[in-house]
């Protein structure tokens, strides 16, 4: 069995207002990833994430460049256990 796990990331940068959220919610159901993106007040977008760590790794490796008009600056990452969400959502 593969190990399940979830990833919570800051997403700093040209991230708001440029499809980040929904390319994002594109990339995690295309790995069969579950969680959410929002906007934050600063301008970063958070994002939870849960799935096999392939998936996962895959994921973050996307995030760091975002859809075509972001422009991601950084981009963190917290390894948290198993969180069980119905599906990928934008908040």
């Amino acid at each position: 069995m593969t190990e399940k796990i979830c990833i919570h990331c800051f997403v700093s940068g040209k991230v708001q207002g440029v499809w980040y959220r929904a390319g994002t919610q594109d990339e995690a159901k295309k790995r069969g990833l579950t969680g959410w993106a929002r906007n934050l007040p600063d301008g970063r977008v958070e994002v939870m994430a849960c799935g096999e760590k392939k998936a996962l790794d895959q994921l973050f490796e996307w995030l760091k460049t975002g859809p075509e008009r972001a422009l991601v600056s950084d981009v963190s990452r917290e390894d948290l256990p198993w969180e069980n969400f119905e599906r990928f959502s934008v908040k």
